[in-house]
């Protein structure tokens, strides 16, 4: 059984969040919510947060055993960029992009992984 969670329009670069990706995939929750506990990163804090989310959900089934379950995937995909303007010497001017991105977990039980 898989539950999911999305964290979106998070004002954080998708190419500094795929950088922690590869480190929780694959485990089980509790020891990828250790690892990016430890993490300096901003984007270890929204991706925790966002497992939380994924863990509440796989809470709400009664039946279902919340211990058992793995990071099956992360995935932090563009969101749309936030367009502004920076004044520059001779009257000119050069555009800044603030980026943005979407982050989704999913989880699963072990025998389904």
């Amino acid at each position: 059984m898989e539950f999911k969670a999305a964290s979106r329009y998070v004002r954080l670069s998708p190419q500094k969040a795929i950088m922690l990706i590869d480190s929780v995939k694959g485990r089980p929750v509790e020891e990828g919510l250790k690892i990016l506990k430890f993490m300096p990163q901003k984007s270890a804090r929204i991706m925790e947060k966002t497992i939380h989310s994924a863990v509440a959900n796989a809470a709400q089934n009664e039946d279902f055993d919340v211990d058992t379950l793995i990071i099956k995937s992360i995935t932090a995909d563009k969101g749309p960029h936030l367009k502004r303007f920076r004044a520059r010497a001779r009257g000119r001017s050069t555009r800044i992009q603030k980026r943005t991105s979407h982050i989704s977990v999913v989880l699963s039980n072990n025998k389904s992984a």
